[in-house]
């Protein structure tokens, strides 16, 4: 069954200020936790899109908000779709946006998904299981340069370079076929004094790979100014993340949209032309509280940051 246990419920809720005739999009959509918290609130006219590319998500998240129907639309496909999503059901316009940029518990602990460095399973890790390329194509495929990259950059790993030459060392033996063949490999990369301490070992590797097997980075950074222009008037950008690089990208491009002058800093007036899309609501992300924490793991390293729109 896919279970997900929404991450800072109530703060979202609030954040999203909604009203019971407004539009509002959940663009991750997975179990349906946030989304059935927003559609008890819609009223008569009150409309709410979910868009998940996962469709195991799809189908849970259709069965919890069965009693929402006439205010809910389920579209099977990734938020960074959503613009065209949108125009597509007629809607020019929303009064709030979600992004919960989290894996689900449901994608980590089926073991034939291939995201867990604990359970054996083929190398996957797709979260839209339609597309081609897996964790297989990229482990037997990437060259050492590559490898080393993508472990350095989504996995911020200090044992990268090591990583990537031990992977491309193991597969010129044989193809690396399963999560706990490439676990091993990982763990005999990293000394055995760094290995007794902290997490798994292969917990930033295994992340990184996730990442660059469905563009999580770049698909987050080539969106969200694009959701930021859907909004209407007052409207909301929520975006919860878990890790230092969606957080990152998500504060830069809130920034960004907030203050989007290039003039340079010494010009006594704006000349550029650009003008600020809305101001940013959370001028430190919001983190859950101590009660939270003590029930839900995932809410450890949650990060929710809030945009409006003018």
């Amino acid at each position: 069954m896919f279970s997900h246990i929404p991450v800072l419920l109530s703060e979202v809720i609030e954040g999203l200020d909604i009203k019971p005739e407004g539009i509002y999009a959940d663009g991750t959509l997975g179990g349906g936790g946030h989304s059935e918290e927003i559609a008890k609130r819609l009223g008569e006219g009150g409309r709410l899109i979910g868009v998940d590319r996962d469709e195991a998500a799809i189908e849970a998240a259709g069965k919890r908000l069965e009693p929402y129907r006439d205010r809910v639309d389920i579209v099977r496909g990734n938020y960074e779709e959503l613009p065209e999503i949108l125009d597509s059901l007629g809607i020019e316009k929303v009064d709030g946006i979600l992004l919960d940029l989290g894996v689900s518990s449901y994608q980590l602990d089926e073991g034939e998904r291939g995201f867990s460095y604990r359970t054996e399973a083929p190398l996957d890790m797709r979260m839209d299981r339609r597309q081609s390329f897996s964790a297989y194509e990229l482990v037997n495929g990437y060259d050492e340069q590559s490898l080393y990259r993508v472990i350095r950059d989504y996995g911020e790993d200090r044992f990268a370079k090591n990583i990537a030459k031990h992977i491309v060392a193991e597969r010129s033996k044989k193809p690396i076929e399963t999560t706990t063949e490439l676990a091993e490999i990982i763990k005999q990369s990293i000394p055995a004094r760094v290995r007794e301490g902290g997490g798994h070992p292969a917990k930033r590797t295994f992340q990184a790979i996730r990442i660059e097997v469905n563009r999580e980075i770049e698909i987050l950074e080539a969106s969200i100014d694009r959701l930021i222009d859907r909004l209407a008037p007052g409207g909301r950008l929520c975006i919860i993340s878990f890790h230092s690089l969606e957080d990152r990208a998500v504060k830069n491009a809130f920034r960004k949209a907030e203050d989007p002058c290039i003039c340079p800093k010494d010009f006594p007036v704006c000349v550029c032309g650009r003008k600020p899309k809305g101001r940013i609501i959370t001028k430190k992300p919001i983190v859950s509280g101590s009660r939270e924490l003590e029930e839900n793991n995932r809410a450890h390293s949650a990060k929710l940051r809030i945009f409006e729109a003018v």
